[in-house]
């Protein structure tokens, strides 16, 4: 097949047209150049008037005539066809590539210092990391923060499931107990009707190893503010627990109204029973099919209790070791630097309640928020106190301290 240069200036009629195509020869356009083609088949469509053609059959040559000289497809012309009748004229759309045609908006700094504080935090949730992310900024005036601290939540998991940079870092666990028929404490629901001081407790077991039983956490949880008291024992038996639980208790900053856990023996007993008449606590225990009873504790036992530890046996001979390190971090860390969501409670036309969290802050936040705070406050403690404990460092600060010395302790624990 021939490729010429082509001077078609003579050709200016429909009838000139179906001559040259009775020639029978498959031309190819000579010159290369993509914008001079594209002025070329402007030219033609101009010339030959062919957004004037009323008959089919004469559009139709105009088309194959210009296939046949350029070699173009059917689909493509017709595309610079419906272009040259919008325009007037045809020019070749070069889409170069553009390397960051939008600034980018998170640099390598920002997104280390997102590693930073889900390595700290052990990957909290979206709105949980947003949260520590705006107070690192805000509250604890960490100028770097500044970028990091307005992302969204749903571009944060974007970066953690995309970002070369975050997949590449080093920045992802509930015993059962028997139902024991013991007449002791009350088949009731809590209601604090956003009152503090209504708790809910749990045990999580870290296993067995063979015949040797494993330590047991003890998790206790406030339903209005989420305040949470973690402690660690070697079993579960009078003789450990009824010592716990008055610490616990104890470290709680606001007066304690109700005691409710599910309907295990480790707490339906009448130690717990005479300890709780004694600081005049309601007792109540949940209620049978309704497994929603103590909802908040059991989930506080997989996010909190078993990301903090695991799933792996810890020897009860630890228990000890690890208390104390709830003393000094965990406790601290989850009351005053690890937000937790709060919901509002919609209901729709058949009374399906649904939970939508709107608010995210930390547990002793959410406690200074209630109105008229300061009255559920025991007697001796105040929020002096209180602001300064949460304020003595920032939560990235504060998770690191306990991440490095949960480090220490287990390297320690496990040389012995």
């Amino acid at each position: 097949m021939p490729t010429i240069t082509m001077d078609d200036s003579r050709i200016v009629s429909i009838e000139q047209l179906r001559a040259f195509l009775k020639l029978g020869q498959d031309y190819r356009f000579g010159v290369a150049d993509k914008k001079s083609r594209y002025q070329w088949i402007g030219n033609t469509l101009a010339k030959l008037s062919y957004h004037r053609l009323r008959k089919k059959k004469d559009r139709s040559c105009v088309r194959r005539y210009i296939r046949a000289v350029t070699g173009m497809s059917n689909g493509q012309l017709t595309r610079l066809i419906k272009k040259h009748r919008k325009r007037g004229k045809l020019t070749p759309n070069y889409t170069a590539a553009r390397k960051n045609g939008f600034k980018k908006k998170y640099r390598s700094e920002d997104i280390a210092l997102l590693i930073t504080t889900d390595s700290a935090h052990h990957h909290l949730s979206g709105e949980a990391t947003k949260k520590i992310l705006e107070r690192e900024y805000r509250v604890f005036r960490h100028q770097d923060y500044e970028t990091i601290s307005r992302i969204s939540v749903s571009h944060l998991y974007n970066i953690r499931n995309h970002n070369r940079q975050y997949c590449s870092s080093s920045a992802k666990w509930v015993a059962r107990t028997k139902a024991t028929p013991v007449n002791i404490g009350i088949r009731a629901k809590p209601h604090p009707h956003g009152q503090p001081g209504f708790l809910r407790i749990d045990t999580v077991h870290s296993g067995d190893l063979g015949k040797q039983k494993g330590a047991y956490h003890i998790n206790i949880v406030d339903e209005a503010t989420q305040w949470e008291m973690v402690a660690t024992v070697p079993a579960i038996s009078e003789e450990f627990l009824k010592p716990v639980i008055e610490e616990l208790l104890s470290c709680l900053p606001f007066v304690i109204h109700e005691f409710h856990s599910d309907n295990g023996s480790e707490f339906i007993n009448h130690v717990v029973a005479a300890l709780l008449t004694k600081l005049y606590i309601r007792f109540t225990k949940s209620r049978a099919r309704h497994s929603n009873d103590n909802a908040l504790v059991e989930s506080k036992n997989g996010s909190v209790v078993r990301k903090l530890y695991g799933h792996n046996h810890i020897p009860a001979a630890w228990a000890s070791a690890i208390n104390e390190f709830n003393r000094s971090f965990v406790n601290t860390y989850l009351n005053y630097h690890r937000p937790c969501g709060f919901a509002e409670i919609t209901s729709d036309a058949h009374g399906k309640e649904k939970k939508i969290y709107t608010h995210w802050m930390t547990p002793y936040e959410k406690f200074r928020s209630l109105d008229k705070s300061a009255r559920y406050l025991k007697p001796g403690i105040g929020f002096k106190d209180l602001d300064a404990l949460a304020g003595a460092k920032s939560d990235n600060e504060f998770a690191q301290d306990m991440q490095q010395a949960k480090v220490e302790l287990f390297t320690k624990l496990r040389k012995t």
